[in-house]
């Protein structure tokens, strides 16, 4: 009697239930939220950007980012699922409860991945496809399956993936990097270390018991309120930036300020609280989800505005002066943006 051994992986494939019984459990592993906020600062970032604007494409532009931040997410859970059966606040997720198996998690952020860069590369330009795949694996590689688990700067450093779908949203409608977008990176940037530890401070054990690093667990909570209050005085600043310079009008501007002062309140009432007193991180964390959307939305509504956010805000000087407002249409011949890599805007 011949016996035939199976490899592992297909016995798994075949126990598993069909795919379309399961496409909760595949939209789950591609973190819709954080692929949402990606799409939608991507949205900022094209819209904002100095181009004519071109409805399908930009549909099409900003779906192959969310296939590439649904990708990134997909890998982000393939390789942690070990740390994910181990905390709660992840232990239901699709691979931990056997509703996807390793390999066709693999699988699926893989395709994802790639086929989102050369959509992008195919509808836009091969300066966005870029961006796109460097952030992607920047997540995946250099975050996930790097510095989650060796450092506790882990979220400053990996931070700058999740920053960059604004910057690539600008690349895809003008095919480089301006200095403007990169204002909306660095909010971005500056914004991630104070929300995931102030929700890190409620999941110190968690984080522990997983052997994550997280800066609560390696220095305590003291000294990660103290650090949420540097980042979160620096992210107020640096949110003005955009009106500084020009970018945004009045309705940016007075969002900046008030949610600014918003979250530096809050961070300097988490800083004076007791160890026992979950509620000052927890109000934190929930208020950074509502900061950022009400930042970049008055941002889009200031360049949806167009003409009329030109009027308000210190462009508006300038223009008088006899330079051409960025909220503005651009001219038959746009001047420079003072781009990366020596590319001009597209008319």
């Amino acid at each position: 009697m011949k016996i035939i051994a199976t490899p592992l992986w297909r016995l798994q494939l075949a126990s598993q239930p069909g795919v379309a019984t399961r496409l909760p459990d595949f939209i789950a592993l591609m973190k819709p939220r954080v692929m949402m906020l990606a799409v939608f600062t991507a949205l900022v970032g094209w819209a904002s950007a100095p181009h004519q604007f071109e409805p399908l494409r930009a549909i099409v532009a900003l779906f192959a980012i969310a296939a590439g931040a649904g990708g990134a997410g997909v890998l982000n859970m393939w390789y942690d699922a070990d740390i994910d059966a181990i905390m709660t606040r992840t232990a239901m997720r699709p691979i931990p409860r056997g509703r996807v198996s390793a390999v066709e998690a693999l699988a699926f952020g893989v395709t994802l991945a790639i086929g989102a860069v050369l959509l992008l590369a195919l509808v836009a330009n091969l300066a966005a496809a870029a961006l796109l795949g460097g952030a992607i694996l920047f997540y995946a590689v250099v975050y996930t399956a790097w510095l989650k688990r060796s450092t506790h700067q882990n979220i400053v450093i990996g931070g700058a993936a999740g920053a960059l779908p604004p910057v690539i949203g600008w690349a895809a409608a003008t095919g480089d990097v301006g200095i403007e977008p990169l204002t909306l990176f660095l909010i971005i940037f500056l914004w991630t270390p104070p929300h995931f530890w102030a929700l890190a401070l409620n999941r110190t054990d968690e984080y522990a018991r997983a052997g994550v690093p997280m800066l609560p667990v390696v220095s305590g909570s003291a000294a990660t309120k103290r650090q949420i209050l540097t980042y979160s005085v620096l992210l107020a600043a640096a949110s003005a930036l955009p009106w500084v310079i020009g970018f945004a009008g009045v309705v940016y501007g007075a969002a900046a300020a008030i949610c600014g002062a918003i979250f530096v309140g809050l961070a300097l009432q988490l800083s004076r609280s007791g160890e026992a007193d979950r509620r000052a991180a927890h109000r934190l964390f929930l208020f950074s989800i509502t900061y950022l959307f009400v930042l970049f939305a008055a941002f889009l509504v200031n360049h949806a505005g167009g003409r009329w956010s030109a009027l308000f805000g210190p462009e508006s000087a300038r223009a008088a002066a006899g330079v051409i407002p960025v909220g503005l249409p651009p001219p038959a011949i746009q001047p420079d943006h003072g781009s990366i890599g020596g590319g001009t805007s597209e008319a």
